[in-house]
């Protein structure tokens, strides 16, 4: 039997391992679980500005304001449910002092980010409603014109720290499983020559 199918197969599981370790060594270690995920920490070169810590009671509300300050660009918002469980779920609803609609969005997982595009300077209020049955704790984040952050200029900053070992761990993983894939396919190719060529026999 062939060695060739074995080895190929053996490089893709490599590259596969290889990758994971990239990924785990890239998530800081005080991370164990989402609520440990502390995204204003981690990305606070992004934002503009980040709310402190809000607690909101089931059925209850909380409501912000957020002044830009630019004209034509990527409003990215996001909201961060600190001691989030399963089942907690938030709608949040956006317009400004014009009563203008910027529409409603419902958060159920730990994080949520969405961008709006902005025409001109304007105040963003935010009305945010626990619909749960859990108190649920949050911090709002608001940045303008995120792409050029320095979160993403400054090669040394946390998110590119953590962002660039996660793109390379994703291509090993996916060049690893498709190095197995064909390694299996070789394996089987051989097997079945071999068993031709002993009927041959």
């Amino acid at each position: 039997m062939k060695k060739r199918g074995p080895i190929i197969t053996i490089s893709g599981i490599v590259l596969v391992i290889i990758s994971l370790s990239i990924a785990v060594s890239a998530i800081p270690t005080n991370v164990t679980g989402p609520g440990d995920f502390f995204v204003s920490s981690l990305f606070e070169d992004m934002f503009d500005e980040i709310s402190d810590e809000i607690q909101i009671i089931p059925d209850g509300s909380a409501h912000l304001t957020y002044t830009t300050y630019s004209s034509d660009v990527p409003i990215l918002w996001g909201i961060q449910i600190i001691d989030y469980q399963p089942g907690d779920n938030l709608s949040i609803t956006i317009s400004n002092i014009f009563s203008d609609d910027y529409g409603t969005f419902i958060q159920d997982e730990p994080i949520l980010f969405e961008v709006l595009q902005i025409s001109q300077s304007d105040t963003l209020n935010l009305e945010i409603k626990n619909l749960g049955t859990n108190d649920v704790t949050i911090i709002t984040m608001f940045s303008e014109d995120p792409e050029n952050s320095e979160s993403f200029t400054n090669p040394d900053s946390p998110v590119m720290n953590m962002v660039v070992p996660l793109m390379v761990s994703g291509i090993l993983l996916i060049l690893g499983i498709i190095v197995s894939i064909i390694g299996v396919i070789v394996i089987l190719v051989d097997l079945k020559n071999n068993y031709d060529n002993k009927r041959n026999y």
